[in-house]
C-alpha cells in the first residue's frame, strides 16, 4: 500500500467552539462524491458537542464545510449533545443518518463515564432521513431499543443487506450509578420495514466468562451478505488489550462464529470492503508505538499484511496503562477513531482524528492498493 496524499479535512479554532473535532465519518454517494460527519465541541467530551456535515468530490482531496449543522433535539424534556453520526446510502440520492444522543440534563456537568462506577450518562440512539444528498433532513426519530441494554452506544452506520435487511450495532454499557458487574457485549438488531421497527437484540460479540469486553465493534457488509466484524478485544483481568478479533457472520444462518484474533492490537476503525473483495482495516496502535496504522487482507478471512504507518503522534497522550482508570482515559486521548471508506477509483480514503488535548483536527490520507497480491 502506497500512501497517495494526505491533508487536513477540518481544521479546529483555538478557544472556540469547534477547539474540539473528532470522531469523523465518510460515505461515498452513489454519484462518487464524498460526505462526512464529524463531531465538534469545546472539548473532547463538552455539553455543546454537535454534528457538522462536510463534502468533498470522488478524489477526496478538496473538503469544504461545514456545510450543515445536524440539529441536536431536546428529548423528553431533557436537553443533550449529538457524541456521533454515521450516514448510509439507503439508495441513490437518499441518505440515513444514525446519532447517539447524549443525556446532558440527568447529571449536570458530568463527564460521560462515571470515574467511581464505569456507568455511561444515559443515551439514545436517533434517525434521520434525506432524499437529497443531504441538503435537508428530516426530524430525528428515536429508536426504542430494550432497557436491559442500558445506555446505548453506536457502533457502525446502519448497514444495508442484500436483501434490503437493515443491521443495527449496538454495545451496552451500565447506567451511571450502577457499581455492580459489567456484562459487556455488542449486539445487533435488524430491521425489515426501513428502520420502522427492529428486532429483539442478537449478541454479536460477548465473553460469557466476562473476562473479555469486545468495544467499538466496527462492521462492514461483504458481497455475498456477510458481515464482517472487528473488535477492539479488552483483558479485564490482566488489564491489558488483546489482539483485534475478527468475526464473520451469515445472517442467514444466525450463528456467530468465536472471535479470530487477528495478531495485532489495539482498536479498529471502521474497515473499507473493496469490490475485489479485499479489506482495508486501519487501527490505533496507541499503547506500544502511538501510531494509526492501517492494513490490508486479500479477502475477509485471510490474513491482514502490508503494514502502512498513516500518524505518528508526535507527543504522547498522559494514558497510564491500560488497566488504569480506563474509561476516564479515554476522554483524554486527542487522536484515534481512523474510518476508511473506498473510493469510485478503486484506492481508499482513511480520516481520523489527531492534535493535542486541547486543539485536535481532522486528517485524511489517500491509499493506493497494490493490484496484484499484497504490497
Amino acid at each position: 500500500m502506497i500512501i497517495e496524499a494526505k491533508g487536513v479535512l477540518s481544521r479546529a479554532t483555538a478557544g472556540s467552539t469547534r477547539s474540539a473535532l473528532t470522531f469523523p465519518a465518510v460515505t461515498r454517494l452513489a454519484s462518487g462524491d464524498l460526505i462526512a460527519t464529524l463531531r465538534a465541541g469545546t472539548t473532547k467530551d463538552a455539553t455543546d458537542e454537535r454534528i457538522e456535515i462536510h463534502r468533498a468530490g470522488p478524489s477526496g482531496i478538496d473538503w469544504k464545510g461545514p456545510i450543515a449543522e445536524l440539529a441536536t433535539p431536546t428529548l423528553g424534556g431533557k436537553a443533550g449533545s449529538l457524541k456521533i453520526c454515521y450516514l448510509t446510502e439507503t439508495a441513490p440520492g437518499h441518505l440515513l443518518a444514525a446519532a447517539m444522543w447524549v443525556d446532558r440534563t440527568s447529571y449536570p456537568g458530568a463527564p460521560l463515564f462515571n470515574p467511581d462506577t464505569d456507568g455511561c450518562l444515559p443515551m439514545a440512539i436517533l434517525l434521520s432521513r434525506s432524499s437529497d444528498e443531504g441538503q435537508t433532513w428530516t426530524e430525528w426519530q428515536q429508536v426504542t431499543l430494550p432497557k436491559s441494554l442500558g445506555p446505548p452506544s453506536l457502533t457502525a452506520p446502519i448497514l444495508v443487506l442484500p436483501d434490503a435487511t437493515w443491521v443495527m450495532s449496538i454495545e451496552t454499557n451500565k447506567a451511571y450509578e450502577d457499581a455492580g458487574k459489567w456484562d459487556q457485549r455488542a449486539v445487533f438488531l435488524s430491521s425489515r420495514d426501513k428502520g420502522a421497527t427492529w428486532s429483539s437484540p442478537v449478541t454479536a460479540a460477548h465473553d460469557p466468562s466476562g473476562k473479555v469486553f469486545n468495544w467499538d465493534l466496527r462492521c462492514g457488509v461483504l458481497e455475498d451478505g456477510r458481515i464482517a466484524s472487528f473488535a477492539w478485544s479488552y483483558d479485564t483481568e490482566a488489564g491489558q488489550y488483546r489482539d483485534i478479533h475478527r468475526r464473520i457472520f451469515d445472517p442467514r444462518d444466525g450463528k456467530f462464529p468465536a472471535p479470530d484474533p487477528l495478531g495485532f492490537a489495539d482498536q479498529p476503525g471502521r474497515p473499507a470492503v473493496l469490490p475485489s473483495g479485499q479489506i482495508v482495516l486501519p487501527y490505533v496502535d496507541r499503547f506500544d508505538n502511538e501510531q494509526i496504522c492501517v492494513r490490508l487482507a486479500e479477502n475477509a478471512e485471510s490474513d491482514f499484511h502490508s503494514v502502512c504507518v498513516l500518524h505518528q503522534q508526535p507527543t504522547p497522550d498522559k494514558k497510564g496503562d491500560a488497566g488504569n482508570d480506563l474509561l476516564t482515559q479515554m476522554s483524554r486521548w486527542s487522536y484515534g477513531l481512523p474510518w476508511a471508506e473506498s473510493l469510485a477509483d478503486g484506492s481508499v480514503l482513511i480520516v481520523w482524528y489527531a492534535g493535542s488535548p486541547d486543539l485536535m483536527d481532522i486528517h485524511w490520507a489517500r491509499i493506493t492498493l497494490p493490484k496484484h497480491g499484497l504490497g
